[in-house]
């Protein structure tokens, strides 16, 4: 009996401490998983910290995009109404030096002649007729047309008091179609054939406009040198000295 008594109070104790262990065990099963919630917590907050700091970043940056979008085309739209404003007014001044010098022309003729206007002057009368038509497609924006009708013209009057102005306006007309090459080669007739006009300068300006679009920043750079030296005092000398400004 008494050996039994103390099997039985050794098996109490096991149970006892069998128990204890299990208990222990428990509690850290439970700290541990506490532990791996609260750092699962704090990387689920510093990934959604992260991700709003991106998603702040990107719509400042498309805020930046947009804003830098809305310039450019503020930009292009007042460089487009200079050179709007600049085409207007080489046409309305080649309108009236035209209207000037055919006034001239006109009260000239019959003083050296003294007789009536001859076959000569109907064929002026002509020409201006087919200028101004060309003349009339270019100011409607019809750019493609103009330059048929500025090519017809110097064609058929190489050697017209109007040819140096037509084939000017054939190259604008070729630069408003976006074609700086066929530009470069209609302005290079004035600067060259026409080189005593009056639109020998303004040729060279244009191809200078050119050059600098087609990325020679060297050879428009020249064409700008060339109208300081080769007209000096003159309006487009004037530009091309502020084009050459840094």
């Amino acid at each position: 009996m008494r050996r039994l008594r103390i099997a039985l109070v050794l098996l109490a104790g096991l149970g006892v401490t069998h128990v204890q262990a299990a208990l222990f065990d428990d509690e850290e099963a439970r700290r541990q998983i506490a532990d791996l919630r609260i750092k699962s917590e704090a990387r689920a907050d510093q990934q959604a910290k992260a991700q709003l700091e991106l998603q702040a970043l990107i719509q400042r940056q498309a805020d930046e995009i947009a804003r830098l979008r809305g310039q450019i085309e503020t930009l292009t739209h007042e460089l487009e109404s200079a050179k709007k404003r600049q085409q207007d007014f080489y046409l309305d001044l080649d309108s009236r030096l035209r209207k000037f010098e055919t006034a001239q022309a006109a009260a000239a003729a019959p003083a050296a002649n003294g007789e009536a206007p001859t076959a000569a002057a109907a064929d002026s009368g002509a020409e201006n007729r087919e200028y101004e038509a060309a003349l009339a497609h270019f100011k409607a924006a019809r750019y493609k047309e103009a330059a048929t009708a500025f090519e017809a013209f110097v064609q058929k009057y190489p050697a017209a008091s109007l040819a140096p102005n037509a084939q000017y306006w054939l190259g604008n007309a070729w630069y408003a179609q976006r074609n700086c090459s066929k530009a470069i080669e209609a302005q290079s007739v004035v600067t060259t054939k026409y080189a005593d006009s009056p639109k020998a300068a303004d040729a060279w300006l244009a191809i200078a406009t050119c050059q600098k679009e087609l990325g020679n920043q060297k050879a428009a750079k020249r064409s700008l040198e060339t109208v300081i030296t080769g007209f000096p005092g003159t309006p487009a000398a004037e530009t091309a000295k502020q084009r050459l400004k840094p």
